[in-house]
Parts: C-alpha cells; structure tokens; sequence
C-alpha cells in the first residue's frame, strides 16, 4: 500500500531543544512544524522547512494552544473567535516561512489537546476545520481516524488523511489512551514496530484490550519530542520497506 509516515517536529525553541529533527527527517515522509504556540519559534521554523525541502520530506502546519509550559498538552476551553485567531496567525506564520523558503505548507495537524479535544467534540473540530477551509481550501488536514475532527474536515470540504500513530495505545473506542496512564505511550522501538504491522496488516486500529476497530488510514505518526523517536521511526519505516509498502509525502498518498 502507499503510506505516510510523519512527525512532529521543529519544537524546539530559543535554547532549548527537544527531539531530534535531523534524524527523523531522513525517516519519515511529512513533518508536522510546530508554530511557535505550544513550541518552535521563527528560526526553528525556518531550519525545520529548510530540512525539509531539502530531504523532500513534505510539511504542515501543527497548530496548538499557546501554551509553552504545558507544551500545549493541556485542555483549554476557548471562545471560537480567540481559537480561530490563534489558528490563523500559527498558520499564517509557517505558510509565510514555507513560501519564502521554495517549499509551500501542504496539510495541517492541530497539536496535542487541540487535536485530542477535537476528536470527540464536534463543535470544536467544525470550528478548527472551517478555519483551516477559510485560510486555504486545498489543505490537508490530517486527522485521527473514526474522529469527529475527520468528519469535520470532509463536512468542510478539505482533503482529509486519516491518521494512525505508533507510538501510542488505543482505548475500546478508539481515542487514544490518556498519556497519564501506563501503557499509554509506546517507547519499545520493537512494541511500535508490531503495533503498527499489525494495524496495517489488519486494516484498522488494534486496541489495548485487543480489539479491532477497522477503519481506512492514510499516514502513521511517530511523536518526535518523545526520546525514544528515531528508534521507533526507524524501526517503523524499516518494517513498511520490508514488506513492501511504499512510504511517501502526505499529497502523493491522496494523488494531489
């Protein structure tokens, strides 16, 4: 099958560096550049696309709550204007860097709490993805499967990819497992590496109780920020090249 495999990057920020950008960006196929909200800020945007375009590797924007400290993993409750205004300058900033630097914004991925909130709140994703739709209608956004995000982006008319991740475990209904419970994130290079053969091998998401939930998916994310990243991308990307499947950037997988 033709696949994406991406990661959060560029979320670093003054002197501060978290992940390891370079070496993933030999592994994965999109990255999602944070905007400087809940990480990153104008010169790491800017290396990060440079990166990019340079590997090939596509870019989004990766919009989240302005909240550094929280590293915008917090839920917050905002008015839609204050949300839209928020969205609109992260993605007005990375669209300026990437269309300076030759290499133009081709999808969207809200970050951490925006995304995880989004998923099972449908107001607040129809508002996230009209957002998106207003700044430029030919972006991807690319959203969690069975999500109400996903729903919202094909209600507003966007090209939507549907998202697995690697690194993390599912509940029964499909939301991600809560990061403060154990077994929530997976470090093992080994573990993710089965998890995601086994989700793509079946068709659909594997929970943690070992149910299946079937369901279409387009790109597999692996969390840069995490220390463990390059082992579990590689191992990924490793295990898709070997059986065969053709890992590609995020518009290739949907033929734009």
């Amino acid at each position: 099958m033709k696949i994406n495999l991406n990661a959060d990057l560029g979320e670093s920020y003054g002197p501060y560096t978290i992940g390891n950008d370079a070496a993933l960006m030999e592994v994965v196929a999109s990255a999602n550049v944070a905007c400087g909200a809940h990480g990153g800020d104008p010169l790491v945007m800017s290396a990060t696309v440079a990166t990019a375009r340079d590997r090939g590797v596509s870019i989004g924007a990766h919009p989240g709550y302005a909240d550094l400290y929280g590293f915008g993993r917090r839920p917050m409750a905002l008015p839609e204007g204050e949300l839209r205004a928020l969205m609109l300058v992260q993605l007005g900033a990375l669209s300026g860097i990437a269309r300076a630097s030759g290499h133009p914004m081709t999808h969207v991925k809200p970050h951490g709490a925006l995304n995880n909130q989004a998923c099972a709140d449908r107001g607040l994703a129809d508002v996230i993805a009209r957002t998106v739709a207003d700044f430029d209608p030919g972006l991807i956004l690319l959203a969690p499967v069975l999500s109400d995000l996903a729903a919202a982006g094909e209600a507003a008319g966007l090209p939507v990819a549907l998202e697995v991740f690697a690194d993390r475990s599912y509940q029964a209904d499909g939301q991600l497992t809560k990061r403060a419970e154990p077994g929530s994130v997976l470090t093992d290079a080994t573990v993710a590496q089965a998890h995601v053969l086994e989700m793509v091998e079946r068709g659909g998401i594997v929970t943690r109780e070992g149910g299946f939930l079937a369901t279409t998916f387009h790109s597999i994310c692996v969390h840069g920020d995490e220390p463990t990243s390059v082992a579990v991308a590689g191992a990924v990307r490793a295990a898709l090249d070997a059986a065969g499947h053709e890992v590609l950037p995020l518009p290739a997988v949907l033929g734009m």
